[in-house]
């Protein structure tokens, strides 16, 4: 990932800490970005006072008012109290459905794009609920479209929203699924456009509709979501969270950082949340995998790399299991596999897949003052490159051709970092970051923060979060005044949002952990987390809160996780 001269995977390289010569830059960019969107932010204040009033008067005028109250749990909502919905006059917002939707009944109109046709989730199980489809235009060429299921009955009194991924505009119905079966009503939107996870296009012409992905379309949700809760169930929800993963992890923590009374807790997951430099990352990694016909990582190269790092690294932490449990202390040369003859062969590395691999383990670094611009992917993290390379050059690139550049014709082959970055920054493509350490606000009115990464991403380095929960620690006066607000969980083995040698099932104990935290004031101390091989599961491992990590205790299966204790590091 370096440019200039090519950064070595190193002790010094892994441990040093891109934010110590980013905090002025950080600085800097909130006060650019605050005095950009001044205006804009002013506008949605006012808009948004405007629709509370208009909400409470709708609210005491529509017949609404003369539903039976619902017990949460107990009584069942009839059709015609959701078809009711409909009736409701808000400001900028129309509402184009709302009707009772059977259990097992809701087909979505299309497939879900970001899961292979073959692999389409089933809505089968899914209990009766109230679907309510809505629009809704803030400003002029805004059109923010959203759902909300609404139980039917079983109501929990409480709201999940989900985030996104990618540029992907639609409604993430998948999403849904597991939070209307555990009793949530829950929401998810497109983020004010429609289109595919790889296209950023729809910026082109209309920066309005960037604000909306940036960071208004979620903003809009939650607040109309709340008000129609309340019109129909005749209480609002009592407690408010939400879950997202990448892109759906930058969402939560542009929640936390913009609107910290949105919700009382948030589970944020390997966040794209340094969005400028996410972006030129995937651009410059790239770059590196298509630099010529011969730099390109096959997956046979790099099964072969990956099977060497675990050779080397993964017996570090006392357990030979196939996962590197803190891959920073994993210090592998990839020139060990470097063909002895110079030919291709099918053991070993050419000399430029060599220099490839080198690249994708370095920092990104300032061409100029060599200053860390963005981490480097980790050791144990190369099973992902080769499947992932078309992915990162989509998304850095239209990134780059349609937000900073704004030309359709513009190509990533042999773009200068720092002009390319500078633009980024200092234009409307940062309203996209999400990098402010200061989350008084959200933690003074008793909002938790869980957010999670997997030490084998191969999309976004894991050391961004690492970065930003330091970060965070530091604006707030150190890792003890935070812990009862904020806990980072790194996943061992773990890939982007799932998958991997790791385990990468434990969005259940993470939500209940976080339900608990809010609500009762227990501190999460362990997240079990389990592997799914062969439709069962295999192995669990405790994740523990940074920067413990799971410790074998030397007795028992190594694949229980009651064998294993969070402790502090070894030196």
């Amino acid at each position: 990932m370096s440019t200039g001269s090519t950064a070595i995977l190193s002790a010094a390289s892994l441990d040093e800490d891109p934010w110590e010569d980013l905090l002025s830059f950080i600085e800097e960019r909130r006060v650019i970005q605050r005095g950009q969107l001044r205006h804009a932010e002013a506008r949605m204040e006012k808009s948004t006072e405007m629709r509370k009033r208009w909400i409470s008067a709708a609210l005491a005028t529509a017949c609404l008012c003369a539903m039976p109250a619902l017990a949460w749990g107990a009584a069942s909502a009839a059709s015609d109290e959701c078809v009711q919905l409909a009736k409701l006059s808000l400001p900028d917002t129309r509402i184009t459905l709302a009707e009772i939707v059977p259990a097992g009944a809701f087909v979505p109109a299309k497939p879900f794009s970001l899961t292979a046709p073959g692999q389409q989730p089933s809505y089968k199980d899914l209990p009766a609920f109230c679907r309510v489809a809505v629009q809704v235009s803030p400003v002029p060429d805004s059109l923010i479209r959203f759902e909300l299921w609404l139980p039917a009955s079983g109501w929990n009194g409480k709201f999940l929203a989900v985030g996104n991924g990618a540029y992907s505009g639609e409604i993430f119905y998948p999403l849904m699924i597991a939070p209307l079966t555990r009793g949530y009503a829950t929401a998810s939107t497109d983020t004010g456009h429609e289109g595919s996870g790889g296209d950023a296009s729809f910026v082109l012409g209309h920066p309005e509709k960037w604000i909306d992905s940036a960071y208004r379309a979620v903003h809009e949700m939650t607040v109309e979501s709340k008000t129609l809760i309340a019109a129909y169930y005749t209480n609002g929800p009592v407690r408010s969270y939400f879950g997202g993963c990448s892109m759906g992890g930058r969402q939560a923590l542009v929640e936390a950082q913009r609107f910290p009374a949105d919700f009382d807790g948030i589970v944020a997951g390997a966040p794209a949340n340094y969005f400028t430099r996410v972006e030129t990352a995937h651009l410059v990694d790239a770059e590196a995998m298509y630099r010529n016909a011969g730099s390109f990582l096959t997956p046979d190269k790099v099964r072969l790399l990956h099977a060497a790092v675990l050779k080397a690294c993964d017996a570090l932490d006392g357990v030979k299991d196939g996962v590197i449990e803190d891959p920073r202390r994993c210090h592998f040369e990839p020139r060990v596999l470097e063909c002895t003859r110079g030919t291709d062969e099918p053991t070993c590395l050419t000399a430029s897949q060599v220099e490839t691999a080198r690249e994708l383990y370095g920092p990104i670094r300032e061409p100029h003052t060599h200053a860390i611009l963005f981490p480097g992917l980790m050791p144990g993290s190369e099973a992902g490159w080769a499947t992932i390379a078309p992915g990162m050059r989509a998304l850095g690139s239209t990134f780059y051709r349609y937000v900073v550049f704004q030309d359709p014709k513009w190509n990533y082959r042999g773009f200068e970092l720092d002009e390319a970055l500078r633009r980024a920054e200092s234009g409307e493509a940062a309203l996209a970051n999400a990098i402010d350490p200061q989350l008084d606000a959200f933690f003074a009115r008793g909002g938790k923060l869980i957010q999670y990464h997997g030490w084998a991403d191969p999309l976004i380095s894991p050391l961004n979060s690492v970065d930003y929960y330091l970060s965070v620690a530091r604006a707030m006066g150190g890792a003890s005044r935070i812990a009862n607000d904020y806990r980072l969980f790194m996943v061992p083995g773990m890939g982007h949002c799932g998958g991997g040698d790791g385990t990468d099932q434990f969005q259940a104990p993470m939500l209940t952990a976080l339900e608990q935290w809010v609500q009762h004031d227990r501190t999460p101390d362990r997240i079990i987390a389990s592997r799914i091989r062969d439709a069962r599961v295999d192995r669990t491992r405790p994740l523990c809160p940074y920067p413990q990590v799971a410790v074998y205790k030397g007795s028992g299966s190594t694949n229980a996780a009651s064998n294993f204790v969070c402790r502090a590091p070894s030196p």
